[in-house]
């Protein structure tokens, strides 16, 4: 059964910034593409960043990118995502989704096959 479980998410101030990591179970982590997505209320669950199998590849929504990084340890089977610069607009649960198929990085909720239950992050201005 796989299992990805979200941790780091906590309430923070504009400006400041987090790391949020996403610790797997029961998939090939290391021939997974991972993605980070969030979703604020009322909105649509939107990408945030996503990463290949070996971390060689990186993607970024427009609206995070310059200020997000994603990173995985294969050895941890843990992806993180590093947030700095935060803004209020940034406010949303962060999930963390997996993609078992090596070659694809998927940049949409449907390319996903796992989800974990999220983690909230809450940026004060």
């Amino acid at each position: 059964q796989v299992q990805l479980v979200e941790s780091g998410g906590e309430p923070v101030q504009a400006g400041g910034s987090l790391r949020l990591s996403c610790a797997a179970s029961g998939l090939t982590f290391s021939s997974a593409a991972m993605g980070w997505f969030r979703q604020a209320p009322g909105k649509e669950r939107e990408f945030v960043a996503a990463c290949n199998w070996s971390g060689g590849t990186t993607l970024y929504s427009m609206s995070v990118k310059g200020r997000f990084t994603i990173s995985r340890d294969n050895a941890k089977n843990t992806v993180y995502l590093q947030m700095n610069s935060l803004k209020p607009e940034d406010t949303a649960v962060y999930y963390c989704a997996g993609h078992g198929t090596r070659g694809i990085t998927p940049i949409v909720p449907q390319g996903y096959d796992y989800w974990g239950q999220g983690t909230r992050v809450t940026v004060s201005s």
